[in-house]
């Protein structure tokens, strides 16, 4: 199966969808994936290009204008912790600020290109954000839904870019909720739901395998809300796999703050299936997800690498944003919460020094910044 020819298919039944359908669930009400691509070697990179669009060569269809401004290829620096050395992935040099800058690119892109004038996305903060700021790129009139504890400063930034921003009432959930009832008016973009959003974060497999001189690392450790950042790695290593360009996976631990971890429980409970969990607010407010709809997608990449899920304590992020801000690295909580992780897999002997460990760090603090003045404060 070569790239043009691949599909949309609904990972519960099976069925397959032409990419060239404007569509964001199958008719199950599952979300899709994209057919399973075979990926590229060294010799497909586009070298002209210091963008995510290097990679353009591993998409399933061809995107002939890219709605670009500038994500992607960004830097990996190395910093020793508790005696053990890594690799911290800086995903907030991204236009916005944040890691969805790469799906968003590859998503508003390829809805650009299929003629969908507008679209809607419900968000907590960095999704809104991007979706935002690419829909204005792109000539695309955009409406983010998002709960009315959000972060003033997120909900500034959507507002900037020209989005018609909702505030919705209640919990994170209340805003999807919402949003899947407005779909029926306009196209339901949603970085969780439309697979395209992870044709993007795939690529940042694909750049830590080109920084790492083509090789795969041992572990990659990631903050989970929705889980679109792990099944991007697994997406990206997998293909990588598949052609022949690595020799075994990377071990995908996906991070949690436990006053919603999900995933976590349902890991902990070997089950696909959600498990009933206590919720309460949390400082990592873009990893709040009560429901994700990629719950078992999430779950079986994480185990088909032979990783694990974690959850950690509100005082395990907070010790970690300030640890990695004494190592010159300015964080949100959310992304705090990959550290606090780390630390923990540490510890307890999971990963060792003689490893080579990448860890996701997602935002950038200056979008919490009244979070940490309010600590520093204290």
């Amino acid at each position: 199966m070569t790239a043009s020819k691949a599909k949309f298919i609904d990972p519960t039944t099976g069925q397959r969808y032409e990419l060239a359908q404007p569509r964001w669930r199958a008719e199950s009400g599952a979300p899709l994936m994209t057919e399973t691509l075979p990926g590229i070697s060294r010799d497909d990179i586009d070298r002209s290009s210091r963008t995510l669009w290097r990679y353009a060569a591993a998409l399933p269809v061809e995107i002939a204008r890219p709605v670009s401004l500038g994500e992607g290829c960004t830097p990996m620096v190395e910093r020793t912790v508790g005696g053990c050395g890594a690799l911290f992935k800086l995903e907030w040099f991204s236009p916005t600020c944040s890691f969805k800058d790469k799906g968003a690119s590859v998503m508003v892109s390829f809805l650009r290109q299929l003629g969908i004038p507008a679209i809607l996305e419900d968000s907590s903060g960095n999704g809104g954000a991007a979706i935002a700021a690419y829909g204005a790129a792109a000539g695309m009139k955009v409406r983010v839904l998002a709960p009315e504890s959000a972060s003033p400063a997120k909900i500034a930034q959507m507002r900037v870019f020209g989005a018609e921003v909702q505030l919705v009432p209640g919990p994170r959930d209340a805003s999807e909720r919402e949003a899947l009832r407005q779909a029926e008016e306009i196209f339901y973009a949603s970085h969780n739901w439309h697979p395209f959003f992870l044709q993007g974060t795939k690529m940042t497999a694909y750049e830590i395998w080109e920084d790492l001189g083509f090789r795969a690392p041992d572990n990659v450790i990631i903050t989970t809300g929705a889980g679109s950042n792990v099944l991007g790695c697994d997406i990206g290593f997998s293909e990588l796999l598949a052609a022949g360009q690595i020799d075994r996976l990377p071990r995908l631990f996906g991070a949690q703050p436990a006053h919603c971890a999900p995933i976590a429980a349902s890991y902990r409970a070997d089950s696909f299936d959600p498990i009933d969990i206590a919720v309460a607010p949390t400082i990592a407010e873009g990893a709040s997800i009560r429901f994700p709809v990629r719950l078992r997608q999430v779950l079986e990449a994480v185990r088909r690498s032979d990783g694990r899920m974690l959850a950690v304590s509100e005082d395990e992020i907070s010790t970690a944003l300030f640890e990695l801000a004494g190592m010159g690295l300015f964080v949100e909580p959310t992304s705090a919460v990959a550290h606090a992780a780390f630390r923990s897999l540490l510890a307890a002997g999971e990963i060792g020094p003689g490893e080579t460990t990448v860890v996701l760090l997602s935002g950038s603090g200056i979008k919490s910044s009244a979070f940490v003045q309010s600590v520093t404060a204290a």
